[in-house]
């Protein structure tokens, strides 16, 4: 099976220079696990589908939804545990009532339109049921601006404003919190002589040869090395919510 082609915001496995965001990404899903154990998930925009795939280690059934025709076929390809569905995120299509959970990781941030969204996933859920929910942080990803230096987003949100959206659709806020870097990514930032994030976009940016340095750093990242805390939410990278349909 051929990987998906990066779209400059889409990460995918198996791609060295990828291998930071896709762990950053991967820590967020390992947290949230327990909350998916024996249940109907629904991930609301899948991606490649990596995620999907883990959830489906504890989950009874995952569908894997995503409105990209390619993305579909390569989910049903990739990773027979997921139940593979076209659709748009903006009307769900599915049953009212009818899923424990949605997940929805680094994907509200390139919606136009979030409280529709959320409203969409209030509807789905059953009563009881847990939409999990990811993003960038606002404040540390576009420090000082409302609106988004990264062009695929749309909206980005602060903590505060997140915990407002999610009550303002309905939502009881179980946990709010964020991910960090741990320890050793800490160590990493100090022997690199700067942040490992910024080394990054400044290849990106100037289009240069990856350093052996960097590559080496990027490539030895674990979903390990990042933490998630309700501590000091403000200065995390990313949010991590869970949100219950009362």
């Amino acid at each position: 099976m051929d990987p998906l082609p990066l779209t400059g915001e889409r990460t995918v496995p198996g791609v060295a220079e990828e291998n930071y965001w896709f762990r950053r990404h991967e820590a967020a899903y390992v947290e949230l696990l327990p909350y998916c154990d024996g249940a109907m998930v629904l991930e609301a925009g899948c991606g490649e589908g990596y995620g999907a795939d883990l959830l489906a280690t504890r989950a009874s059934t995952v569908i894997g939804l995503d409105y990209d025709a390619l993305t579909v076929a390569h989910v049903a390809a990739a990773y027979p545990r997921v139940r593979p569905l076209r659709g748009n995120l903006a009307g769900l299509p599915i049953r009212s009532s009818t899923v424990d959970v949605v997940a929805n990781l680094q994907v509200i941030e390139h919606l136009w339109d979030q409280e529709g969204f959320l409203a969409e996933c209030h509807r789905v859920l059953r009563p009881g049921g847990r939409l999990l929910i990811t993003t960038p942080n606002r404040i540390t990803f576009s420090p000082g601006r409302d609106t988004p230096l990264n062009p695929f987003h749309t909206r980005e949100l602060s903590p505060s404003e997140m915990d407002d959206l999610l009550r303002g659709a309905g939502f009881a806020v179980e946990l709010l919190a964020g991910l960090r870097h741990g320890p050793r990514l800490s160590e990493v930032d100090t022997q690199l002589g700067g942040s490992i994030i910024d080394a990054q976009l400044d290849v990106a940016v100037h289009g240069v040869e990856w350093p052996a340095e960097l590559l080496a750093a990027v490539t030895s990242v674990t979903a390990a090395d990042f933490e998630i805390t309700t501590a000091d939410l403000d200065a995390s990278l990313d949010l991590v919510a869970v949100a219950v349909r009362p």
